[in-house]
């Protein structure tokens, strides 16, 4: 057929057209966004299914010989959530560390031993041991602060011979747990205070109680399933007499939980019947948060509760920044509050002062904290637990700091001894901290618990090599002096000295290194500031380089863990990701976008301040090493891209990719220019399934890689540097090994607990790899060569 001029006109005008309309629709994808269906809540009997299989593969992998080496940091310590002590020790103690498992010593802390580095998780909620028999012990399993490091738990573990053995006793779907509460004489009987899941809605939150040792449960107090139990005390005079505090605890990926719960509830029947407790308290719901219970046990009547009160009151200055510089359109709020009661919660009255510093005492996430406790034998002594630690000796009327030297801030527990009240046991972001003299001095315990949190591994070309990693609520670190174990000499050898020192970043941070000059590195921060900082006469000199909107441009949108990555055909390239791709050709001196907002940025999932949370932006970014330009990206919303010619095009390669799933990690091949890897993660759905894929065509199809990987999070995905078919993996339970590209894996090394590997990289030029634990610090196998043959 014969088309006329026009008519050919016309044609190619429809043509360009529909090209155009199909670009956009890589771009933006609304339809298949619509057409998806996202996975959530992993059934419980899968998950010990999963852990199961990973501890037959974990005895059975033929790599036992390669050793996994901890190196440290041994100078600080990190987030811990509960301590507990034996009646009548002062030498036990039990730490449980927010993701790190449970410890503890004899000798006060001269050594210390994990006890349950084989468990399904080792994130920690709660700890009680039976006043009846010390060695009878239950250990709740998730972390019921809301972080964004933490883990999801599996339920209840009981030891009845301190620690040494532990028997699941179920409320697997818990995932996290706030309080246990034993029977003073008979331990049998336990309380159990679920917060539920941390990201979605389920029915396995609430007061939970057994009367036979933990073998069957009943729920005796559930209010929906989108409110949990959060704290719980006992009356240790009446144990039938119980108070709970109940809570919406629920957080969304752009949304730190907001406020709103159903408060106190209080059972006088062993939890058969419940009453609300509202005399005294703030009427409105809406505006509370989390609350936190304490009473004192010589005189149990006596119950004081901490509460999270997001009533506005003003307006900041104008110009006023929060602790992550963004600026505060949101008011000041009432902040912690503690309220008294003597006639066990019948009726109460607020007893802290309205002043600045209650206002500010939890920042705007006082949900953290929510924790109170009570002299054992001084019912006016009091010690309240936010970013400080604050102490009152007149019944809450006033406060005063305690001595932070030594002391890491944002407290999550407090012992203290029932027959000395000047021997207390905080725990807090940093580990845990020992007084004798009621907080005036500490001594602290790290070094002992290294319960470290690292998001993110980088290593340097030195010789030995200097490795790098952020740290949740530390900042970011560096090792000076890494290397392989000598061979054997006959005599005992610990290995090389890791010295660790601070570095430039912060806790959500990516570093990356110039390959040609070790003292040249860059470092992204909160939510998408770069710095680059450069080592100069034995001190940091840095500047900060991110990108910013241009006048009249909304601020961009970062996540927590930006990507800042440098092209690996020069390092002067740098890559940097918000909601956009930017790229400097300058070391970051000048910026250019180079990439349309490449998330759905759907507005129904980006939050209101001050709950709000950075979504709906870039979270990975990898450059082929064949060819400048070739540049994929990934988002925290699940999409992927990729651009062939610098940013000029970008097509969206989505499609055959779990939906909304957080990208973790995209590794572009070095064997082939074609082939790219992806790791996804659904902990923010609580989905833990091993999503990790390959492509051999751009990103056009992808394939799952999980094979017979043992569930997820899939957290990291890294090539062998020497040779093509061999990948690593990290997930939620330790490092696999494929050596037949991913046909097959294989758990690799021996000596590891079950943590959480959250980065990998293999050094290219000494063969040692390095993984980034969130929750045990950094650990090396000195030669990767066995699975290189």
């Amino acid at each position: 057929m014969k088309l006329s001029k026009r008519s050919c006109v016309f044609f190619i005008v429809v043509v360009v057209l529909a090209i155009v309309a199909i670009s956009a629709a890589q771009t933006k994808a609304p339809a298949a966004k619509a057409a998806q269906t996202k996975v959530e809540n992993t059934d419980p009997g899968l998950r010990m299914k999963w852990y199961d299989q990973h501890m037959a593969m974990k005895a059975q992998t033929p790599y036992k010989d390669m050793k996994w080496r901890f190196i440290g940091p041994d100078i600080i310590g990190g987030r811990c959530t509960d301590v507990a002590v034996p009646k009548g020790s002062r030498t036990v103690i039990y730490i449980a560390s927010a993701v790190g498992g449970l410890w503890k010593t004899e000798n006060t802390g001269i050594t210390w031993e994990c006890l349950t580095d084989e468990l399904p998780t080792l994130s920690s909620g709660d700890i009680d041991i039976a006043p009846s028999d010390p060695n009878i012990i239950y250990y709740g399993t998730g972390e019921a602060n809301i972080f964004r490091a933490s883990l999801a738990g599996t339920g209840i573990y009981k030891s009845t011979d301190a620690g040494k053995i532990w028997q699941p006793m179920g409320l697997t779907g818990t995932c996290t747990i706030g309080r246990i509460r034993i029977h003073p004489a008979n331990p049998d009987i336990v309380y159990v205070a679920a917060s539920g899941h941390e990201w979605t809605y389920n029915p396995d939150r609430g007061v939970y109680k057994t009367t036979d040792g933990g073998k069957t449960w009943q729920k005796v107090l559930y209010i929906n399933e989108k409110i949990g139990a959060i704290d719980l005390v006992m009356d240790p005079k009446n144990p039938e007499v119980l108070i709970a505090s109940m809570w919406n605890r629920i957080r969304q990926r752009w949304s730190d939980p907001v406020p709103g719960g159903e408060g106190l509830f209080k059972t006088v029947d062993g939890g058969r019947t419940w009453k609300p407790l509202t005399n005294g308290l703030p009427p409105d719901k809406s505006k509370i948060s989390r609350i936190g219970l304490d009473l004192c046990l010589s005189k149990p009547n006596v119950v004081y509760a901490y509460v999270d009160n997001h009533m506005a009151l003003r307006m900041p200055k104008e110009g006023e920044l929060d602790s992550y510089l963004r600026l505060r359109t949101y008011p000041d709020i009432v902040g912690a509050e503690v309220y008294r009661s003597d006639d066990q919660g019948e009726t109460w009255k607020k007893v802290s002062p309205a002043d600045r510093m209650m206002e500010r005492f939890g920042g705007t996430y006082g949900w953290v904290f929510g924790q109170i406790r009570v002299d054992p034998s001084d019912d006016n002594t009091v010690y309240l637990m936010g970013l400080g630690l604050y102490k009152s000796t007149d019944g809450a009327k006033s406060f005063k700091g305690l001595s932070y030297e030594g002391l890491h801030g944002d407290h999550h527990g407090l012992w203290i001894d029932p027959s000395d009240s000047s021997y207390i046991i905080n725990v807090n972001d940093g580990g845990a901290n020992i007084s004798y003299d009621g907080g005036k001095t500490w001594r602290d315990f790290h070094k002992g618990i290294p319960s470290i949190q690292f998001y993110n591994v980088a290593l340097d070309m030195q010789k030995p090599f200097t490795v790098y990693g952020s740290i949740q609520d530390q900042g970011t670190m560096r090792g000076l002096g890494v290397g392989p174990l000598p061979p054997a000499t006959g005599r005992r050898f610990r290995g090389p000295v890791v010295r660790w020192e601070d570095a430039p970043g912060g806790e959500g941070t990516h570093i990356a290194i110039d390959p040609t000059n070790p003292n040249l590195i860059y470092s992204s921060q909160y939510y998408g500031m770069v710095r680059r900082s450069e080592r100069k006469n034995d001190q940091w000199e840095n500047k900060n380089i991110y990108p910013k909107p241009a006048q009249g441009e909304p601020i961009y949108r970062g996540q927590w863990l930006a990507p800042t990555v440098l092209s690996p055909h020069n390092p002067s390239v740098i890559y940097h990701g918000f909601q956009y791709v930017f790229r400097s050709m300058d070391k970051g001196e000048t910026w250019e976008k180079i990439s349309p907002d490449l998330t759905y940025n759907d507005p129904q999932t980006q939050g209101k301040l001050p709950y709000a949370i950075n979504y709906a932006a870039l979270t990975a970014i990898a450059e082929s090493p064949f060819k400048f330009g070739v540049i994929y990206a990934g988002t925290d919303d699940g999409r992927v891209h990729v651009t062939k010619n610098g940013g000029e095009t970008w097509t969206g390669i989505t499609a055959g990719l779990p939906y909304n799933k957080h990208v973790w990690t995209i590794v572009a091949s070095k064997y082939d220019p074609a082939t790219v890897y992806i790791t996804l993660i659904g902990r923010h759905d609580d989905d833990f399934a091993a999503y990790v894929f390959k492509s051999a065509d751009y990103g056009k199809t992808w394939m799952s890689i999980a094979a017979n990987l043992p569930g997820g999070p899939t957290n990291v995905i890294r090539e062998d540097p020497k040779k093509k078919d061999v990948l690593y993996c990290g997930t939620d339970l330790g490092v696999y090994v494929t050596t037949d590209g991913a046909k097959t894996w294989n758990y690799l090394g021996s000596g590891l607990p079950n943590a959480a590997v959250w980065d990998l990289q293999i050094h290219p030029r000494d063969n040692m790899i390095v993984i980034a634990t969130n929750g045990r610090g950094m650990w090396v196998i000195d030669d990767a060569s066995p699975v290189q043959k």
